[in-house]
């Protein structure tokens, strides 16, 4: 473990002296002072870079493309870029308030904190194109998480807030709940006067119930999504933070618990709906029961001396 820290610090160095020299096309004066990984991934930012812009706009091109072909086929692509930039979080009815706690950059390597990063703007598309966008908030918002969030240019002006301090600073102590699957406390509704805290932590079960112990440790509430309630799974119950934000986002547009899994949940879950009761055990028949199953038994007596007399 100190290694692989020691690894991810060494490379943060060595990406941060790149960046600077990638900038003055100076990558290959680097050559005597790196290793041949770290070389190899020099000049990989650097490609990457000259590739960037080209990139944006291919994709821009895309985007055009398909907005014209679904106009001519009458395609519905949701709301108009004039219905979203009406759609913020200031002019939102819904006030229930998410924010990502981002404090866990060191106990990542970079490779997950570039898909911590994905599922955040997915989380962001989602909730831009929502009727009523919740109140969506980053806190600690301060380390690698921040250096890779710097790559998508113009970040800084989406309707999210970006909190340079830990969310205990930024929110009522006893307003707050930290989601977790470990948590024995399971939210059966949303309270809208609460914040609700996902950990913006992708370790591959390597650092399993850090969420819970530090919610327990700081004094801070915490539940967990009624899956067991309203689920079949045989699926490990851990989802993704693009997952746990749609499934809330869901709950304040008024679906039921169960309808938003099932449309979010990704099918690898293989989740199934609780749609029938459980059977009754013996132990639980009422009277009723135990009196229509008493008649039964006579009626097969009798059916059974009329054959014997025969």
């Amino acid at each position: 473990m100190e290694n692989i820290e020691n690894i991810n610090r060494l490379d943060g160095e060595v990406m941060d002296y790149v960046d600077s020299m990638v900038d003055n096309n100076k990558v290959s004066h680097l050559e005597k002072n790196l290793s041949k990984r770290q070389l190899k991934r020099a000049k990989r930012t650097e490609k990457w870079l000259e590739r960037k812009n080209e990139k944006r706009r291919l994709e821009r091109a895309k985007a055009r493309e398909k907005r014209a072909f679904a106009r001519a086929n009458n395609i519905d692509l949701g709301p108009s870029r004039k219905a979203l930039k009406r759609s913020t979080m200031a002019e939102s009815s819904c006030k229930l308030t998410v924010t990502i706690d981002l404090s866990f950059d060191d106990l990542m390597i970079d490779k997950d904190i570039a898909k911590l990063i994905k599922q955040i703007l997915r989380c962001y598309t989602l909730n831009r194109r929502a009727i009523a966008p919740l109140q969506f908030s980053l806190t600690s918002f301060n380390g690698k998480s921040k250096k890779e969030m710097e790559k998508h240019n113009g970040y800084e002006h989406w309707d999210v807030k970006f909190e340079f301090d830990s969310y205990t600073n930024i929110y009522p102590k006893d307003k707050i709940i930290y989601l977790t699957s470990e948590s024995e406390n399971v939210i059966d509704r949303l309270d809208h006067s609460c914040i609700y805290v996902i950990g913006g932590l992708v370790d591959h079960n390597c650092h399993k119930g850090l969420c819970h112990k530090l919610a327990v440790e700081n004094g801070i509430k915490h539940g967990r999504l009624p899956l067991d309630k309203f689920l079949l799974m045989k699926a490990r119950k851990v989802l993704t933070i693009d997952h746990v934000f749609e499934i809330l986002l869901r709950i304040t547009e008024g679906k039921t618990w169960q309808e938003a899994f099932l449309q979010v949940l990704p099918e690898r879950k293989r989740a199934q709906p609780i749609t029938f009761p459980p059977k009754k055990s013996e132990e639980c028949k009422t009277i009723d029961d135990i009196k229509i199953e008493k008649d039964c038994d006579k009626d097969m007596c009798n059916i059974e001396n009329v054959f014997k007399q025969e």
